[in-house]
């Protein structure tokens, strides 16, 4: 079992940057591929960013891909997403959670992840 707690929203301008914090509890989060999620009102939530367990391997969303950077630091039970040019578009709860056991690494579905966090708010101003 993994709790993940997530920090760092805000209001920002557009251009601007954030940098979201997940931080896990228990023993296992090095044991879980991890990944960042999304959702604006009245929308669904959506994939944005995940990282294999050990940090070498990551895989985004088209939407975010060359401005978001999903990282972690296992001896810090801490999962990051750095966040730069920021758009009105990317206004949205941001979610934390972890790859479930026995479903494929490159799983974009919110289905294939657990442990959700209660979620930070970010709001992009235009």
């Amino acid at each position: 079992q993994v709790q993940l707690v997530e920090s760092g929203g805000g209001l920002v301008q557009a251009g601007g940057s954030l940098r979201l914090s997940c931080a896990a509890s228990g023993r296992t989060f090095n044991e879980y591929a991890m990944g960042w999620f999304r959702q604006a009102p009245g929308k669904e939530r959506e994939f944005v960013a995940a990282i294999s367990w050990n940090g070498g391997a990551t895989y985004y969303a088209d939407s975010v891909k060359g401005r978001f950077t999903i990282s972690r630091d296992n001896a810090k039970n801490t999962l990051y997403l750095q966040m730069n040019s920021l758009k009105p578009e990317d206004t949205a709860v941001y979610y934390c959670a972890a790859l479930l056991r026995n479903r494929a690494y490159g799983s974009r579905r919110s289905i294939d992840f657990g442990f959700w966090g209660q979620g930070t708010q970010v709001t992009v101003s235009s």
